[in-house]
């Protein structure tokens, strides 16, 4: 995926390729390879050579890393090209994914229910917090894999928008 990202009102031109729990990242034609995770909703960690930073993704597009905030824009190239097509419509389906094993709470919507980027759509119970899981885009629920009550394991696809 091809993008650029206006930090602090700086533009950077970021190629990210994801293989499992390895990132693979080209930001300005510097090459990292991290290890991704995500513990809970808006949080991930990156490691790279031996250092965690956690990465907090907050609301009007902050994201705190350490003791830093950064105000961050994203660009799709694709859209600059003229494709008209959005990121998030890009792939087309969006698979919500649980980052560690835990229960599944309550299913907030149903299948056919229309959902907008940021709307919560299923709770799941994992170390003893419940953590709300949003729409990561505008669609439609196609398919929910889990009732509430049922236990899941961590990279497991709970439900999926298109």
């Amino acid at each position: 995926m091809k993008f650029i990202a206006e930090v602090n009102n700086e533009k950077h031109e970021i190629e990210i390729k994801k293989v499992g729990d390895l990132v693979f990242a080209e930001i300005d034609g510097r090459k990292y390879e991290l290890e991704a995770t995500q513990p809970e909703s808006n949080v991930w960690l990156f490691k790279l050579e031996g250092k965690i930073f956690e990465c907090h993704i907050g609301q009007n597009n902050k994201i705190t890393i350490g003791n830093h905030e950064f105000d961050v824009k994203l660009i799709d190239t694709k859209r600059l090209r003229g494709s008209g097509v959005g990121d998030v419509l890009a792939d087309g389906i969006a698979e919500i994914r649980t980052a560690m094993p835990g229960k599944i709470v309550k299913v907030l919507v149903e299948i056919g229910d229309e959902v907008v980027a940021g709307d919560g759509v299923i709770i799941v119970e994992a170390m003893k917090m419940q953590n709300e899981m949003k729409a990561p885009k505008d669609g439609i629920v196609k398919e929910i894999r889990f009732n509430a009550g049922e236990t899941v394991n961590a990279g497991d696809i709970l439900l999926i928008v298109e």
